[in-house]
Order: C-alpha cells, then structure tokens, then sequence
C-alpha cells in the first residue's frame, strides 16, 4: 500500500474522542467495558446456536454469522483507540490507517448484506412459508453468506485502492477515533472526485439498495401480518421480526447520516458521535436485542452457560 502514497505521508494522528487526560481515562474503561460486552455477548451468540440443534437454522445461521460480523468490525477500531489512550501516542501508520479503512468498510459491507438476507429469510418464512424450505436450503444459505463476504471485500478493496491515489501534502489530523473515509477525503489536497463519486456509487449498491430492499420485506411482511385472523398469530409473527427491526434502525440510520447527508448540515463531531453509535453501541446491543424477546436463544444461551459450569466444577 504504501507504493501508493503519493504524499510522502508517513502517518496521521487520531485526535480520538477527547484530549483531556481526565475524559480519556474515562473514555478507555468505558470503550474497554463496552468492547468486552460486545465481544462476550456475540460469542455467547454464536456458541448457543452452534451447539444448540434446534437452532440450527437458516434464521440463527445468519444471526451467527452477523454477530460474528460484530465481533470483528468493533476489533477493526476499538483496540487502535484504546492502545492510544493508555500510550499517549495518537499516531498511526500510513499502511495501519488504509488497512484499518479496509477492514472497517469489508465488516461493515458483510453486516450490512447480512441485515438484508436476514430481512429476506423473514419475509420468505412469514408470506410464503409453504415454500420456505425449497427457498431457504443449506446450499442457497451458504451461498447468501458467502456473497454477503464477498460484497464486503469489494467494498473495502474499492475504497482502500482509491485512497493510495491521493495527496495528503502533510496534513494528517484526523478528527476521529479511527481511520474514517470522509475525515481522509477532507484531509486530502488533491482532487477527491473520483472518491467521492464511487463513494456514492458503491454506497448506494451496499447500503442505500439493501436500506430499500429490507423496507419492501418488511412492508410485504406488515400487510400479510395484519391478515392473520388471530392475535397470538399476529403477536408471535411480529416478535420474530422486531428484534431485527431494531437493529436495522440502529445501524442504517446512523450510516446513512454519516455518509449520505450534506457534510455542511453536521460537523465532526457530530459525525463522531454517530460513529460511535454503529461501530460501538449497535455491535454491544445486538446480543441483547435477538435474545431478550427470543426464548429459544435464551434457552440455548442457559443450556451453555450450565454445561460450562458443570465441566469447570
């Protein structure tokens, strides 16, 4: 990467979330407990559906694949910041900042994929369930999983590339906690075009198109929900998708106002804040939200915890 630096940029310096000493102590425990609930829940996740048969499913195959997305996409960011806060040193190299750009689009590409065929698998199951089991094989799941990897390396690759073409003409303040698209393009002195333009172009294909696509589903799935003559029909129906829902919300509303709104009607820090909202708060959550509501995934997560119990007893 670096024979691409036409800059003679050896690194930036990650200004972070605060420069007071005192915030920055606090900042480090809260992000440190915040990753480490992130990373224990969606493993949790992920154990109780791999060993639990009776959600081996096409619903919880992606679910696990999703909070495995999570663990990953908040290790692209956290670990950097908080390595920074207990040295002191902001720093980071030119080749570490376009590889964290890299991994930070490809996790967040995969989750993003993910969230849509989660919505299909939803639709498939509520408005046409006689059919889901020829639609929803092993064969098309595994196939749906590994297209959802392959957009998110695309999309990182895309990105990355891109950015070795420019000229930072030594300004390597990055007002963020990690190595973000729209701080470097405004870092940049030359022409950012090009950068731009795919940037909404891909951005359309990999968040804008699966944002519209997981409407429709979910459009399809409210009217044929509201069709069920019974109540405890219609409840369970809705139960099943809401979780979902929510962490569909969570995550685009936030990245379509990062990336998609006019840079003139929010600041940095605003964009900061949001960021921390999609690649912190909404990863920690995730584990919550699919289980609180979701008794199978609370009985498996209960069947794990017991037999790790009784084998360390």
């Amino acid at each position: 990467m670096k024979e691409g630096n036409q800059s003679g940029v050896s690194q930036f310096i990650l200004l972070g979330l605060s420069d007071q000493p005192q915030q920055q102590r606090l900042l480090f425990f809260l992000f440190l407990l915040m990753y480490l609930t992130t990373g224990l829940g969606n493993l949790l996740i992920v154990l109780a559906i791999r060993t639990s048969p009776c959600l081996h499913t096409p619903m919880y195959f992606f679910l696990s694949n999703l909070s495995l997305g999570d663990i990953c996409f908040t290790s692209t960011t956290i670990p950097k910041m908080l390595a920074n806060y207990v040295s002191g040193n902001k720093t980071i190299p030119y080749a570490g900042c376009l590889t964290q750009v890299f991994f930070f689009l490809f996790f967040g590409g995969i989750n993003s994929t993910l969230l849509t065929v989660m919505a299909y698998d939803r639709y498939v199951a509520i408005c046409i369930p006689l059919h889901y089991s020829m639609i929803m094989t092993p064969k098309v799941c595994v196939l749906l999983v590994v297209v959802s990897w392959f957009t998110g390396y695309v999309n990182g690759m895309i990105h990355t590339v891109l950015l070795t073409h420019l000229s930072f003409c030594g300004h390597t303040k990055i007002p963020h906690f990690f190595c973000d698209l729209n701080p470097l393009l405004k870092l940049a002195c030359s022409d950012t075009f090009i950068n731009s333009l795919i940037l909404n172009t891909v951005g359309l294909l990999t968040v804008n198109v699966p944002f519209i696509v997981i409407l429709i589903s979910y459009t399809r799935i409210f009217v044929t929900v509201l069709r069920i003559p019974s109540t405890v029909g219609k409840w369970k129906a809705f139960s099943t998708c809401g979780s979902h829902l929510t962490v569909v919300c969570l995550f685009y509303g936030t990245i379509i106002g990062v990336y998609f709104s006019p840079t003139t009607t929010h600041t940095a820090q605003q964009d900061t804040a949001r960021a921390v909202m999609y690649t912190v708060i909404t990863p920690m959550l995730n584990p919550f939200i699919y289980s609180l509501r979701n008794t199978d995934i609370k009985g498996a997560l209960k069947m794990l915890l017991t037999r790790k119990l009784y084998l360390s007893m």
